[in-house]
């Protein structure tokens, strides 16, 4: 794959301005989000409120679904590297999970549609995202003012997605909301296919032309094979259900995480075989402090993904929702995280380069650690919430608005810090993997953020008060153990 400086035309050591594909990744991610957040806002409140789901089934569903779609991108990832190119990838992802989005709007064919969604973004998230760090050379201090950047692409996506789909899917029926968001990834797709260009060789393999007419065969056998494997899996998980039953929450669990151990152990191997030499010390001392990282992260992302799931049903069952006459869908709140972050972001990105470029810079875990703490600081506000809605029957928007701000907060210390260090420390012929195991992390985390209550259930904890525990006690845990992974951060350059 292309290197970052050719890339980017310029070495990045010569001037401050960001490279121009940014602006393309910028905007193809932003519609990407609009469709997924969109489609987040409403699929939990869709399963209780259209479709008499229980809570614990449609949390679980969402946990499913949720988990999955962070996991297929170690897939995603690994044929990106080994055949079709990252930029190639994404177009596939685009086209499936555009179908996907469509085919929420039928409810007959909700799994299907889930499946083409999970299936589609293992294609498209791990290469949009490590797309990112191909545009700037080794070493370049733009790296994670670009990722930044590339965050608030997502975030202005997120911002308006439950606006538009929640308010269509709340108010004028939920088939609206759902079409909506198969309609922003058709401009996230047209975003990219127009202005590839600017790109110049950055996600494409050597002798690969960029991505046109010649290639719509692929695309489509591609997409096609995608709908294959979600019907093929989901004719053999109603032969497995019965099992799958029996083996309870802290089963599936464990065999879920199994199932990933294999994937990461048939995957992670590119030494053995014809793709190039044995991995270096270097190389796994890389792997080391992302994979140590990641067990981190899914503490983190298993308490912040709470937001479309307990925090959602929180807002419709429990927050009194009522302005001047005028009742705010609840989907509304999950618009609260983007904006803030939109407004954040900026003061992050120049506070980080400051701090970066002095003596009290701070290592990258260290940041990280710290924004799990200020996540932990959200729950133990989500707890008192709680307790109060429970005493008086629901709590006034400010509680959950402010638990929204705190959590902006703390992903603003890890999500995009983490992605810029998986960007530095792994080595290119490994990058799309290792960005995919990333996102796999952030998979589990999803799945156990929906089966949480489940899991908990009979134990006495409150799942609030166990979400502040866990997320204060793994933020100090990782401050302490910095300083050793920094130095295998180091080795690994």
């Amino acid at each position: 794959m292309t290197s970052p400086a050719s890339a980017g035309g310029t070495p990045a050591t010569t001037t401050r301005r960001h490279p121009p594909g940014l602006q393309v990744i910028f905007m193809t991610e932003m519609w990407e989000r609009f469709s997924y957040y969109g489609m987040r806002a409403l699929l939990v409140l869709y399963l209780v409120n259209a479709l008499g789901y229980a809570r614990a089934d449609a949390l679980r569903l969402y946990g499913i679904y949720t988990g999955l779609v962070y996991i297929t991108p170690l897939i995603g990832g690994y044929l990106a590297d080994r055949w079709l190119g990252a930029r190639l990838a994404m177009v596939i992802g685009g086209v499936v999970m555009m179908l996907g989005h469509f085919a929420m709007a039928f409810e007959p064919l909700l799994h299907v549609a889930l499946g083409l969604l999970i299936v589609g973004n293992g294609f498209f998230k791990p290469n949009s995202t490590s797309l990112v760090g191909m545009l700037y050379a080794p070493g370049d201090p733009r790296c994670a003012g670009g990722y930044t950047i590339f965050y608030m692409g997502v975030n202005v996506g997120a911002f308006f997605s439950p606006l538009v789909a929640g308010s269509l899917g709340e108010r004028l029926g939920w088939h609206w909301g759902f079409a909506s968001a198969g309609v922003g990834m058709a401009f996230g797709l047209a975003a990219l296919l127009w202005r590839q260009a600017r790109l110049g060789r950055a996600g494409l393999r050597e002798g690969q032309s960029a991505i046109g007419w010649a290639d719509l065969p692929r695309i489509a056998l591609w997409s096609v094979g995608s709908l294959a494997l979600v019907l093929a899996v989901l004719a053999g998980g109603h032969l497995l259900a019965p099992l799958w039953a029996q083996l309870g929450n802290a089963g599936r669990t464990l065999a879920g995480l199994a199932l990933l151990g294999v994937a990461l152990i048939g995957l992670k191997r590119p030494g053995r075989d014809h793709a190039g030499p044995a991995l270096s010390r270097a190389e796994l001392s890389a792997i080391a402090a992302i994979a140590i990282t990641t067990l981190f992260v899914i503490v983190f992302w298993m308490g912040f993904e709470q937001a479309g799931g307990s925090m959602s049903l929180f807002a419709d069952q429990q927050t009194d929702r009522h302005l001047a006459g005028w009742e705010i869908p609840a989907s509304w709140f999950q618009s609260i995280n983007p904006l803030a972050i939109m407004v954040l972001a900026p003061l992050f990105s120049a506070l980080w380069l400051r701090l970066d470029q002095s003596r009290y810079a701070l290592p990258d875990p260290a940041k990280m650690g710290l924004g799990m703490i200020v996540l932990g600081l959200g729950f133990v506000l989500m707890a008192a919430a709680q307790n109060r809605a429970q005493a008086l029957g629901s709590v006034g928007p400010l509680w959950l608005a402010g638990v929204y701000v705190l959590h902006t907060i703390g992903e603003l210390m890890l999500s995009p810090v983490g992605y810029a260090m998986v960007s530095k420390v792994a080595p290119t012929r490994l990058m799309g993997l290792l960005m995919g195991v990333w996102l796999a992390g952030i998979g589990v985390a999803n799945y156990l953020a929906g089966a949480l209550e489940g899991l908990l259930a009979g134990s006495g904890i409150p799942p609030f008060v166990f979400l502040f525990s866990s997320s204060i006690g793994a933020g100090v845990l990782l401050l302490l153990i910095t300083p050793w992974l920094t130095r295998l951060g180091r080795a690994a350059r």
